[in-house]
Parts: C-alpha cells; structure tokens; sequence
C-alpha cells in the first residue's frame, strides 16, 4: 500500500482537498453560528467584525472578510417593518484564505440565483 492509498485501494485525500475541507468547516461554523443573529444598521459593523474575529480563531484559517450588505439590509428592514432582522446568507458576502501545509484556498460566499453559494475559488501551492 502506498502512501497515497488507503485499505481497500482507495486513494487518500490530497493536501489540496484537505485544506478545501478545512474551508468547508469554516463556512460551515461562521453560517450556523451566526444565521439568525439580529442585525441592524448600526450593529452590522460590529457583527462582521465578531465573525471574522471567530472565524479566524479556527486553525489553518488565516484571513476572513465579512462584509454585511447594507442595500439589503436596508431593504430586509423596510420589508419587515422593524428596526432589525435576523442574519441571512442574503445579507453577507464572505471571503477566506485557508493555509493548510503547503496549499493556500481562496473561497468566498455570495448569492447566486437567490442562493447564498460557497465556492473554492482557488488552490494554490507554495
């Protein structure tokens, strides 16, 4: 067996799929952690700032842009005729460098087609 193969010929993971995973995980927290946290106009920066500090504590996690959409946030709040609303993917766009070994990812989350998406958008090695 070697060292790329695990029992019954499967093939391990690469350094690369490892640290898209480790992606995975960070999106994955910061969505559900935040996900339903009230936000308003003037609590929005703050709340960004509190994601990406969290966020960040994560190992191989070593940058995190949180930006809250304040157009949609705007908007979510006149439609709900309060003076907040509950944090969506709508309303925030994200983007992350992972370092795990010799591989950097480069991911980001934005809506796509009314669906807040995701995405690996580079690996790299060093």
């Amino acid at each position: 067996m070697t060292d790329e193969e695990t029992e019954g010929g499967a093939s391990a993971p690469t350094t690369g799929e490892e640290a898209a995973f480790e992606a995975g995980i960070k999106f994955g927290s910061l969505y559900h952690q935040f996900a339903g946290t009230p936000v308003s106009p003037s609590s929005a920066g703050s709340l960004a700032t509190a994601m990406e500090e969290a966020i960040e504590n994560q190992p191989h996690c070593e940058d995190v842009q949180v930006a809250i959409r304040e157009d949609a946030l705007a908007a979510a709040i006149d439609d709900a005729g309060a003076d907040y609303v509950e944090l969506t993917g709508s309303l925030v766009d994200v983007s992350m460098r992972i370092e795990y070994e010799d591989v950097t990812v480069y991911t980001s989350m934005a809506m796509q087609d009314g669906y807040p998406l995701m995405q690996v958008d580079s690996v790299e090695r060093d």
